[in-house]
Parts: C-alpha cells; structure tokens; sequence
C-alpha cells in the first residue's frame, strides 16, 4: 500500500483538570496511522493543534506516560488555545 499520507505523525492527550495529574499520552502514530488519528478527531470534534515539534517529542513517548516537565509549557499552550 503506497498512499501518500498528509500526516507525518500525530498524537492524542488526554487531560483531565480534575485528576490533578499531566496530560498523558493517549494515542500516537506516523503516516497513515496520523492520517487516521486526525481523521477520528475531527470527526468527534476533538480539537486539533499542529505543532511538529511537540509531536515528534511526544511520539517518543510510551501510551499512557505522562508528558514529561520539560514538555509542560508546550502543552499547557496548547491546551490554552483549545479552551479559549
């Protein structure tokens, strides 16, 4: 299967103010797997926010780790946008 993909990766957070903890890494995948996360966002509204920085950061993450200190600003921006 040799489809041109739009997405070279993608990842998903999950973040619940409540919990008192990070968000933590809830999905992640390069070339089509991207194309699909983005493809499920947008379909349930879930909003989406290109950075492709902190995606290649966070892809190097395990599923279900919190986002590490040094990724918190990058991340607390962009949740900032999503709830302004």
């Amino acid at each position: 299967m040799n489809r041109k993909t739009k997405y070279k990766s993608a990842v998903a957070l999950n973040y619940d103010e409540q919990a008192n903890r990070a968000p933590q890494l809830a999905a992640k995948g390069a070339d089509y797997v991207a194309d699909e996360i983005v493809k499920l966002a947008k379909r349930f509204n879930i909003p989406i926010k290109e950075n492709k920085e902190l995606a290649r950061a966070l892809t190097q993450l395990e599923l279900d780790e919190d986002i590490p200190e040094e990724l918190y600003k990058a991340v607390a921006i962009i949740l900032n946008q999503i709830d302004s």
